[in-house]
C-alpha cells in the first residue's frame, strides 16, 4: 500500500511539476506536508537549484556531503554558496570508524582495483552520509537531468524511492547543458571553476578526470570501469540498500 502511494503521488506530481518553470516547482514542494531535502555536489546544475532556492527562500533544506576526497575547490565553493545567498548548507561527513574499515580491507585507493572495492568506498563516503542528510524527509530535490547520461535519459520530474520511503524530485530533468550555461551567465550564478577546464561532472578527485572532446558529460567519472551506465548508487535504489550494507 505505502509502494502504490508514493508511486501514485509521484506520477501526479511529475505532471504537475511539468508546466512549471524551476522557482515554481520548488515552490509547489517547498509547500507541501513533510521535509523536502536538496543535495547538492557543487556541480552546475546543483549551483542553478541552489540558487532558486536561496534567491525565493524557500522552506528546503540544502545539504552536501564532504566525503573527504572533494577538489579543493569544490569545498571552496561551498562557502561561497552560503555566502552568495544567505543559506546554510548542512555537511555530512563519513564515520572515521568506515574509513578506517575500509582502508583496512582495501588500501586508501582501493576503489581503482575492482568495482566491489569501488562501490564500497562510495557507499561510506556517499551512501551512509546521504542517509543521515534525508532522514525524516519526505522529498529528495537532486540536480538529475536527462541529458547527462544515457543511463539518466528518461529522468521523470519526480519518482517514488521506495527503498528510502520518499519521492526524489528533478526539477532540471528537462533542461540541457546550454540552458544551464545560459542561466547561469544571466543570474551570475557562482560555480566551480573547473568546469572551464573540461570537467563538466565533478565528483571526488580521485575518481573524476576531465572529459575528452566528444565524449558525454560523466564519462570523466569513474573512468577506469568499463559499464558506460556506472554510478556510485545514489540514484540507483534498488542497489543502494546492498552497496551501504556491503559497506557496514
Amino acid at each position: 500500500m505505502i509502494t502504490q502511494t508514493l508511486e501514485a503521488e509521484a506520477t501526479a506530481l511529475s505532471e504537475a511539476l511539468e508546466s512549471l518553470d524551476l522557482a515554481g516547482r520548488l515552490a509547489l514542494i517547498a509547500g507541501l506536508e513533510g521535509k523536502a531535502v536538496f543535495t547538492t555536489s557543487l556541480g552546475i546544475e546543483d549551483q542553478v537549484i541552489t540558487a532558486a532556492i536561496g534567491s525565493n527562500r524557500l522552506e528546503i533544506d540544502v545539504a552536501t556531503l564532504k566525503t573527504g576526497r572533494l577538489f579543493n575547490e569544490t569545498v571552496a565553493l561551498i562557502d561561497k554558496t552560503e555566502e552568495t545567498y544567505g543559506i546554510l548548507i548542512k555537511r555530512f561527513y563519513p564515520e572515521k570508524s568506515d574509513i578506517e574499515a575500509y582502508v583496512a580491507q582495501y588500501g586508501m585507493n582501493g576503489f581503482y582495483e575492482s568495482v566491489e572495492a569501488r562501490h564500497a568506498c562510495c557507499g561510506v563516503r556517499k551512501l551512509k552520509p546521504l542517509a543521515r542528510a534525508l532522514e525524516g524527509a519526505s522529498y529528495w530535490i537532486t540536480g538529475l537531468r536527462r541529458g547527462q547520461s544515457g543511463n539518466r535519459a528518461a529522468t521523470p520530474f519526480a519518482e517514488a524511492d521506495i527503498e528510502r520511503g520518499l519521492i526524489k524530485i528533478n526539477p532540471l530533468a528537462d533542461w540541457d547543458i546550454e540552458r544551464i550555461r545560459a542561466h547561469v551567465g544571466a543570474e551570475a550564478i557562482p560555480v566551480n571553476p573547473l568546469h572551464a577546464r573540461g570537467y563538466p561532472s565533478i565528483g571526488c578527485e580521485p575518481c573524476t578526470r576531465a572529459i575528452k572532446p566528444g565524449e558525454p558529460e560523466r564519462a570523466g567519472r569513474w573512468w577506469w570501469e568499463n559499464d558506460e551506465k556506472r554510478e556510485c548508487g545514489l540514484h540507483v535504489p534498488e542497489t543502494a540498500s546492498s552497496i551501504a550494507s556491503n559497506a557496514a
